[in-house]
């Protein structure tokens, strides 16, 4: 079968299968983000605690089983792709754009498995107690808001990270190649994703410090501000620093 000739190598069939793969996996992953974020919050904000608990318990964690998979299957099939194509040495604008795009998708991926969903599990099981005529878990309040902080920083990161993944393959080529100019456009996004994740963890001043009122508290603000992240990337890194005479 053709689909099967050169199966380990870019262009073939492994190729293919693994970017089919890659994007039905981000498809669903991606979709049940942006579910979480601009329908779910703010519908369970309007709901009566007894509704909200049994949403809680009856949607939100069996899109918590899907979200959680599909972001490990993008991940592992990004993995597949980019050994196959030998990705690997981030070189020239088209390694930079795919190195700022992976270094976001890692720490969003890492975000769903190490924050969203820990902390996830405590909330529905303190309302599982709640339900069966418990009292709620004390932790409860504080798991919520550290799954909604990651869950809007990984909103926020989608935004540049998505971008980036299509811009590496279709239209980096445009740019120049010089290493210093390259690095200095990593740097730029390797600090602002320092200082946002940094915030969203409540490394810095807690889960409510400023940053995160200002930009995670509402998600409108957090896609503006995920807009703006990019657009730095794009017209001050690689239009300014990279493509400027």
């Amino acid at each position: 079968m053709q689909i099967f000739d050169n199966f380990f190598h870019a262009g073939g069939g492994g190729d293919f299968l693994g970017r089919w793969a890659h994007i039905l996996f981000g498809i669903t992953w991606i979709g049940l983000l942006y579910f979480f974020n601009f329908v779910q919050v703010p519908a369970y904000a309007q709901m009566e605690a007894g509704a909200r608990g049994e949403a809680l318990r009856k949607v939100t964690f069996r899109a918590l089983w899907w979200f959680r998979w599909a972001a490990l299957c993008t991940f592992l099939t990004g993995i597949w792709l980019m050994s196959i194509n030998k990705l690997w040495d981030f070189k020239g604008p088209r390694g930079t754009a795919i190195g700022i795009a992976i270094l976001l998708a890692i720490t969003m991926f890492l975000n769903v498995w190490g924050v969203i969903w820990p902390n996830q599990k405590i909330n529905i099981g303190s309302s599982e107690a709640v339900a069966a005529g418990g009292q709620a878990d004390p932790r409860a309040a504080k798991a919520a808001n550290a799954a909604g902080r990651a869950s809007r920083i990984n909103t926020f990161f989608s935004i540049p990270m998505l971008f980036f993944m299509v811009f590496s393959f279709h239209y980096s080529g445009r740019y120049d190649t010089d290493g210093a100019k390259l690095a200095t456009v990593f740097i730029i996004a390797f600090i602002i994703w320092a200082v946002m994740e940094a915030s969203a963890l409540g490394l810095i001043g807690g889960l409510d410090n400023s940053i995160n009122k200002a930009i995670l508290a509402d998600h409108r603000k957090t896609i503006a501000a995920g807009f703006v992240y990019l657009l730095i990337i794009l017209f001050i890194g690689f239009e300014a620093i990279v493509g400027g005479a």
